[in-house]
């Protein structure tokens, strides 16, 4: 470690620009959010161990942490329990991926009770939306066109058009989603 070397803000830097917050990091590391604090405010000096428990979090090996190498590891491969609910209860949408900041897709494993709707008013955002239902059967609306789609059926089409998704069975519903760019 090269003097002068401020191993607290570093962390706070990488932290930083993924967009996490303390907290998130914590998660990701599987430590508790007070021992993120005080590695940053350089009050707890870390054990190697700990530290990258820490940084495989963000993810950046420990040479390149002490490097000063902005060089963050795209996670690649992620496991079900790593999936980020955005939205639970009747609807789970899980996001692959923690940051979209400058992502050009946004893939979600999506679950819906039986009859879950995304509601009586019509969704609309920038993108374009794809989704293949695997289990169950889902209504889609785009416009004026509706369909019950089942297990291989798939949708593409503009968000900009007005649509909602409602599961039509009396099973639960999963489809995989894609939307370009990333629309949560």
């Amino acid at each position: 470690m090269e003097p002068g070397f401020d191993l607290g803000q570093r962390l706070k830097g990488l932290r930083e620009a993924q967009g996490f917050s303390q907290r998130e990091l914590a998660k990701r590391a599987g430590v508790s959010n007070a021992i993120i604090s005080l590695i940053e405010q350089n009050r707890s000096s870390p054990s190697v161990g700990l530290l990258k428990k820490v940084l495989e979090g963000l993810p950046i090996s420990l040479a390149d942490f002490f490097a000063g190498s902005s060089r963050l590891t795209p996670q690649i491969f992620f496991r079900s329990a790593e999936l980020v609910e955005l939205a639970g209860g009747a609807i789970s949408y899980r996001q692959v991926g923690r940051d979209m900041a400058g992502r050009a897709m946004q893939m979600l494993h999506e679950r819906y009770a039986p009859g879950a709707d995304t509601g009586p008013q019509m969704l609309r955002h920038e993108a374009e939306e794809s989704g293949v239902i695997v289990m169950g059967h889902l209504e889609v609306t785009v416009g004026d066109r509706r369909t019950i789609l089942g297990p291989g059926d798939a949708y593409y089409f503009d968000s900009r058009t007005p649509h909602r998704f409602r599961n039509a069975g009396e099973e639960e519903c999963m489809v995989v989603t894609a939307n370009s760019p990333p629309s949560f």
